[in-house]
């Protein structure tokens, strides 16, 4: 992308902009804290990420996750339905990103 881009939306919208970048930040953060407590074995189930089914697996298992977190905010959204386990539907946003990034760096083999 563009440098021009960067600096025109940036310009033209400080405040959103800034608050993007600090989400990112605190997203990294939430990352790390997480990887501390569960390690990278638990998204690749013991598997080699150069071997594409092991890989594909452990993209499985984050579609679950993710499918897990959307239900969540339907239910908590949509359907109205209180919190039980005291998870905020912010909690909840910030783990679809995050296993989202996690995704990501599956499919670029970097998962190591």
């Amino acid at each position: 992308m563009e440098e021009s881009f960067i600096k025109a939306l940036e310009s033209q919208y400080p405040d959103m902009t800034n608050e993007f970048k600090q989400i990112c930040k605190e997203q990294y953060e939430l990352f790390c804290a997480k990887m501390s407590n569960y390690g990278k074995g638990n998204i690749m189930l013991g598997g080699d990420i150069d071997n594409k089914d092991d890989r594909t697996l452990a993209l499985q298992g984050i579609v679950i996750r993710l499918n897990d977190k959307t239900n969540r905010l339907i239910n908590l959204l949509l359907k109205n339905k209180k919190d039980v386990v005291n998870e905020s539907i912010l909690d909840t946003f910030q783990d679809i990103i995050n296993y989202s990034i996690i995704a990501l760096i599956i499919e670029r083999k970097l998962w190591k």
